[in-house]
């Protein structure tokens, strides 16, 4: 599968402003952490990176080799704007790390980094209202030799404010998130490099926004591709025409990879992209810090986790990086040591969901919804396809919190895998189940897909829920696309979809996923107590207050039986060669692939 950003990303969703589709989710949690095993090191040391001090990043100088770096991960880079509805998803993320700048990073602890490499510094000037000075460094560029600066900035903000309307109200850009964005009612370039933003109401995540996501793309590029002298003249109410040009861009022309559209204001360029396998990164000599240690690093994507640790004990690669945890992968890797390989495994801030379509004529119905809730059996999904890579691992009873957090609660607890009560839960709705086991109601049959990527455990993930919800009354259709998170789940075409939400270390990217009209919300769920608990929790500088009201909106939700949350990811990795790998839950392995060194 594929994981969705945002700040939570779909590994499904991404960012600072979204959620990224992903196999993952986001704060700091590194509980759960197998880390070094079979003696093969301290991976958890492996978090803080070699640039890091204090509250600062810096690119530290390295060795600076020939050699080429191959990377496995579960699905291949589509898309150099990320930012997208429709191409957000982690596996962008992964190669975009080494490619866009932002104003924060974060560490594999997830550690909120200001990105000094590029930034003098973020400044709260303002409390009320609140406002935030970015400064740029001096001298930044893109590879292209243009100026990395406040235009940049600009862009980002309105490609992902929310407010650009098109004539049937929609977004124009159609932004996978705006969450802090939309916040935003004055944004000025006060000069090249100073971007200051006046908030309309407190926004307490302001340091997710502007790079967290890798959404700050190059402004000049747009400009002449679209027809637009400055983009920084333009606001949500100008004029209709300039404003489509500027989104049809944004949203349209930067898939894939063409290279004299898609510079690079990181430590590394894409040169290479073979779509559906892999995206070749170079080391960027226009870089303003100090250049990246591997001469290359090619990001491959295999969907069997099997086949990517036989590509790694087989010396086709020399990291592999599993968003989506596998045991017999697992086992495989533990076993290498003696071969120089280091494995690692630990929770990272990603989530495996079931999101039920309300659009669905059958899951419009509570009960219907209630009742496929009940028949699935969450402890046998963990155990058969968790456990075997982290022993601790529990169902997760929570859209909201993760396990390890302060203020999870476990909404989810009263469903088991009873499909006893399931279905009498659908008789007490109207249906007869009939001789074929298949619950019947009006003529129609009680027939629902679960759509997913091509990742092994997905699909035995809906094998065991087939059997689950069975005696409940429940026909389930398996319907597997690779391409389901690059095309279809943005455009909620699904009955049931099945993939995981990774998440930066901030809360407000929710807000876009469960509230009326949200960037990510593709079921079009709408819940007035959601909405007011998410506006609450988004804007509030009291944080206990803010947790409360994120509490309620995840109550709301499990009381709906909107979403039925799984287990958290483990995310795994492994490495051999090289010093120091660690796969950071939102990013990836690559996240500081600029400080390896090749050690064999």
């Amino acid at each position: 599968m594929s994981i969705k950003k945002s700040t939570l990303s779909a590994f499904a969703a991404v960012a600072a402003t979204s959620l990224v589709l992903s196999a993952c989710g986001g704060s700091d949690n590194g509980g759960g952490t197998d880390g070094s095993t079979d003696g093969s090191g301290d991976v958890n040391s492996m978090a803080v990176s070699k640039g890091q001090s204090g509250d600062e990043y810096t690119s530290p100088e390295v060795a600076q080799g020939t050699e080429t770096i191959t990377v496995s991960t579960d699905n291949p880079f589509t898309a150099y704007n990320n930012a997208t509805a429709d191409a957000n998803n982690s596996y962008n993320s992964f190669a975009l790390t080494m490619v866009l700048s932002g104003a924060y990073k974060l560490d594999g602890n997830d550690k909120v980094l200001l990105n000094k490499d590029v930034m003098e510094a973020v400044e709260l000037t303002s409390q009320d209202p609140q406002v935030v000075t970015w400064k740029m460094k001096p001298g930044v560029k893109w590879s292209d030799g243009e100026a990395w600066d406040c235009d940049d900035f600009y862009l980002a903000w309105l490609a992902q404010t929310g407010k650009v309307k098109g004539d049937d109200d929609a977004d124009l850009f159609a932004a996978a998130g705006t969450t802090g964005y939309d916040l935003i009612n004055k944004a000025e370039c006060k000069s090249e490099t100073e971007f200051v933003t006046t908030f309309e109401t407190a926004y307490p995540d302001y340091k997710s926004l502007f790079g967290i996501s890798l959404d700050i793309l190059p402004a000049h590029v747009l400009e002449k591709g679209a027809g637009v002298a400055d983009v920084t003249t333009l606001t949500p109410t100008s004029d209709k025409a300039e404003l489509t040009k500027v989104a049809e861009f944004w949203k349209t022309k930067w898939n894939g990879f063409t290279a004299e559209l898609m510079p690079s204001s990181a430590q590394y360029k894409i040169t290479g992209f073979e779509q559906n396998s892999s995206v070749t990164l170079e080391r960027n000599d226009a870089f303003i810090g100090n250049k990246g240690g591997p001469a290359k690093v090619i990001l491959r994507g295999i969907s069997d986790q099997v086949a990517q640790a036989q590509a790694l004990e087989n010396g086709e690669v020399q990291v592999n990086s599993m968003a989506q945890p596998d045991a017999n992968a697992a086992e495989r890797l533990r076993n290498l040591s003696a071969q120089g390989v280091t494995f690692g495994a630990n929770e990272g801030l990603t989530f495996e969901h079931f999101d039920l379509n309300i659009k669905n004529k059958f899951l419009s119905d509570p009960a219907v919804r209630k009742a496929f809730m009940q028949c699935v059996n969450r402890d046998e999904l963990v155990e058969k396809l968790v456990r075997p890579v982290l022993e601790d691992a529990k169902p997760l009873g929570s859209l909201v919190f993760f396990q390890s957090e302060e203020g999870y609660v476990d909404n989810y607890a009263q469903y088991t895998g009873d499909a006893n009560a399931a279905k009498a839960t659908l008789e007490g709705a109207g249906w007869t189940v009939g001789g074929d086991g298949v619950a019947t109601k009006g003529g129609d049959k009680l027939s629902l897909k679960i759509s997913h990527t091509d990742i092994p455990r997905r699909k035995q993930t809906v094998e065991l829920v087939q059997a689950h919800c069975k005696a409940a009354g429940f026909e389930i259709v398996d319907d597997t696309d690779p391409n389901f998170l690059d095309t279809r789940v943005s455009q909620g075409d699904y009955d049931i979809a099945l993939f995981a939400w990774s998440s930066a270390p901030f809360k407000s990217g929710q807000k876009s996923i469960y509230s009326t009209g949200g960037g990510q919300n593709w079921s079009n769920w709408s819940d007035s107590t959601t909405d007011a608990a998410f506006a609450d929790a988004t804007t509030n500088l009291d944080p206990a207050a803010s947790q409360a009201a994120y509490a309620k909106a995840d109550k709301a939700l499990a009381d709906a039986n909107y979403s039925l949350p799984l287990f958290q990811l483990p995310r795994m990795w492994a490495f051999k060669g090289i010093d120091k790998v660690y796969f950071q839950s939102y990013y990836g392995a690559l996240w500081n692939a600029n400080e390896w060194v090749k050690t064999s």
